[in-house]
């Protein structure tokens, strides 16, 4: 029974990401400033590192980076990087994390034993719970596209509010590797997959507060959802669609949606969904019913209260103060 509804959770998580996010090891390092260091290391897999205390120098093909107590940054995978103790020692942990593919053996067949992984994939991107595809990759490419250098960075530092948590979790991570108790494999799965989270709330909070400065970004930004919303209103997206399409919470999204464009972002993709209904009206051969779905629409129902509520009319009414052949009348 346990086995079954541990299996049932780990299909789901599967199902909800499309790989089940995994640490491959995890270290924890004292090193003295003269401790001997390897010349360069790169790795298949992304490698998280928490400096707990101390000062260190890394060059990550090419760029220098320094970091001191509380720091964290993550290294892409296949990038090439050296680190220089810099301060009378440091204390830090590394995390090798990536992600597995649908690749489980069936529990039944393994006489009720805990179910082992099958090959692992590393890479090259880290799915993010229920917004597959978007991953930590696709964020740095979109958010960089555009600027002078094209080329993503090979690391992402992890800043603001997120530093603690990521130290939790990633403590967490360590504790539950090193010991052997029941369902490691699953919690260690989740631990990762909140790390995950945290993650991607990290450098989207980065990237909010950075348009901050970039004016013109954040404009660039709402037409590229206005767009977005222009072409896709048939689809029955919401506003949090649209915000995630430009790697944006929900509310920062909407304030500058309404600076930039005058209405907020839900006005505006009604209007959308409205004007393209009256159009659509105009011919008496095509059922309301059918309009409601095609701009985009649940239910009839819902599309009749939001046209009487912009309209102050109903579409059949509109349908016959409008239409050329009033005298023929749309279901």
């Amino acid at each position: 029974m346990a086995n079954e509804l541990l299996s049932n959770l780990e299909n789901g998580m599967l199902k909800t990401s499309g790989a089940v996010p995994v640490v491959f090891e995890g270290f924890e390092h004292v090193l003295e400033k003269t401790t001997p260091l390897s010349e360069s290391s790169m790795h298949d897999t992304h490698e998280l590192l928490f400096l707990r205390d101390g000062e260190i120098d890394l060059k990550i093909e090419g760029k220098k980076v320094s970091l001191c107590k509380g720091d964290t940054l993550v290294i892409r995978p296949h990038m090439a990087h050296t680190v220089r103790i810099t301060s009378k020692k440091a204390d830090m942990f590394t995390l090798y994390f990536g992600f597995t593919p649908v690749g489980y053996s069936d529990p039944n067949a393994d006489n009720g034993r805990t179910p082992e992984r099958k090959q692992y994939s590393p890479g090259p991107s880290i799915p993010i719970p229920k917004l597959a595809p978007t991953s930590l990759e696709s964020f740095m490419q979109f958010a960089t596209e555009g600027e002078e250098n094209r080329r993503k960075d090979p690391y992402i530092i992890v800043s603001g509010i997120y530093k603690r948590d990521v130290e939790t979790v990633a403590e967490r991570i360590i504790v539950e590797k090193s010991e052997n108790r029941h369902s490691k494999d699953l919690m260690l799965g989740l631990l990762t997959m909140e790390l995950m989270i945290i993650l991607s709330r990290a450098m989207r909070n980065e990237w909010e507060e950075s348009l901050r400065v970039k004016n013109g970004k954040a404009k660039e930004l709402v037409l590229i959802a206005k767009n977005y919303m222009d072409t896709n209103y048939d689809r029955g997206i919401t506003i949090n669609d649209v915000a995630a399409y430009v790697y944006l919470s929900q509310g920062y999204f909407t304030r500058a949606f309404k600076d930039e464009i005058g209405v907020s972002p839900m006005n505006y993709l009604m209007n959308v969904r409205i004007t393209k209904a009256c159009e659509m009206l105009l011919n008496n051969d095509i059922k309301v019913s059918a309009i409601a779905t095609s701009v985009g629409f649940s239910s009839a129902q819902r599309f009749n209260v939001a046209f009487r509520k912009h309209m102050n009319m109903t579409p059949i009414e509109y349908r016959k103060g409008h239409s050329k052949d009033s005298g023929r009348s749309g279901k």
